[in-house]
Formats: C-alpha cells, sequence, structure tokens
C-alpha cells in the first residue's frame, strides 16, 4: 500500500476515534497534501500554511529554548484548529468542533502524529526502525538546518526615544 493510502488510512481511523473532529489534514514540511479527510475548503492552502505554521513555531520554540516543536494549539470562535509535528518530514493538522474535549484532542492527535510520522520514514508502524546489522537508524539530511524553519530575520532597532 502506498504512503499515501496508508496516511489516508490513519486519518480516517482518527475521526472514527474523535467524533467530534471535523476535518483532518496530513502534509509534508513543504506544504504538499500527503492525505486530507476534510469536508469542504482547499486542502493545498490550508497544507502550505500548516507547514508555514510549523516552521514558525519551530522557529518560536528553538528562540525560547523549549527544545524541540511538538504542537500548536489556535481556538477560534467556531473551534480548534491542532497541528501537531508528525517526525522532521510532515505535520498533521486537525479541525475540531467548539465542544471537543482538548486532552482527547492531544492524546489522539499525538498518537496519529507519531504513526504518521513512522509511515512517511518508511518504517513498520509496529515495530522499531528498520537497521542493517547494528547500525543506528539513518537520519534525514537537512543541509544543516531545520526542516521546514524559517530564516531568522532580526528587525533593525528603532533609534526613536520617547
Amino acid at each position: 500500500m502506498a504512503v499515501e493510502a496508508e496516511v489516508l488510512l490513519e486519518l480516517h481511523r482518527l475521526r472514527s476515534r474523535l467524533p467530534l473532529l471535523t476535518g483532518a489534514l496530513a502534509a509534508g514540511a513543504d506544504g504538499l497534501v500527503l492525505a486530507q479527510d476534510l469536508p469542504q475548503g482547499q486542502p493545498e492552502g490550508l497544507a502550505a500554511l500548516t507547514a508555514a505554521a510549523l516552521g514558525v513555531g519551530r522557529r518560536m520554540v528553538d528562540l525560547a529554548a523549549r527544545g524541540e516543536f511538538r504542537e500548536l494549539l489556535v481556538h477560534g470562535a467556531g473551534g480548534y484548529l491542532a497541528t501537531y509535528a508528525a517526525g522532521p518530514r510532515a505535520v498533521l493538522t486537525l479541525l475540531a468542533d467548539e465542544r471537543t474535549d482538548i486532552g482527547r484532542l492531544h492524546l489522539e492527535g499525538r498518537y496519529s502524529g507519531g504513526r504518521i510520522a513512522e509511515l512517511v520514514a518508511g518504517r513498520p508502524v509496529d515495530g522499531p526502525p528498520v537497521t542493517r546489522r547494528g547500525e543506528p537508524p539513518a537520519r534525514p539530511q537537512s543541509r544543516g538546518r531545520i526542516l521546514g524553519a524559517l530564516p531568522l530575520r532580526i528587525p533593525p532597532q528603532s533609534r526613536h526615544r520617547p
């Protein structure tokens, strides 16, 4: 089964576990849709914004020295939008109703994000990473930068003194 089909199956399982989930999207860190289960909207636009949010979230966590980016939660008048890192190469975004139990949303989102990370990395979902005779698992190459991270630009300081 292709990775995209397996990721879509995981999104369907997630929606069956969380009845108040109104949509789910898995995208690459580059902003391209891997799989989506959205009732309406533009999955390509949401995937691009999700990848941008992933980059900003990673940069914020890095600047604040808070470790590795894990998740981002946005609460709007009509519900929640939660974004979870799915390994270094993917991101999971969930749309949830206002009445959603946030603890359960995080629990299921983190679990599915981990499963999607394994699928994208090409590892067996229920097993350890595939290695050759004692070699450690290969790490993704990012040419010295975090995948999905935005470049740092510090604005010039204002010389205006009140």
